[in-house]
């Protein structure tokens, strides 16, 4: 294997998070849920930490920079999805519509 291919292959990882970051605006500017915000910052986030990780050769006692960036990802996911399922103000959920 080249000794270019991990770099190559985590810059393509960086191009596949930034598309999915320009897909969650493209939601968020026609719904203007921040569930999509906050899901195009965490892939962007991504996006940049693979980036650099594929420019640069970083020393090992900067690594620990790597899983920051990704706690940040992942916390941002996490809150999209807990503010998506947060009950609303009045304590109750709306009843679901019956079909008939």
């Amino acid at each position: 294997m080249s000794a270019y291919a991990p770099s190559a292959l985590m810059g393509a990882v960086a191009m596949a998070s930034f598309v999915a970051m320009l897909f969650f605006l493209h939601y968020w500017r026609q719904t203007s849920d921040g569930f999509f915000l906050l899901f195009a910052a965490a892939f962007g986030v991504d996006a940049v930490a693979r980036a650099i990780l594929a420019l640069w050769r970083l020393p090992e006692d900067t690594e620990p920079l790597v899983y920051l960036a990704r706690l940040v990802t992942f916390s941002l996911i996490i809150a999209a999805i807990a503010l998506k399922n947060r009950r609303p103000q009045g304590g109750r959920r709306p009843e679901p519509r019956k079909t008939e």
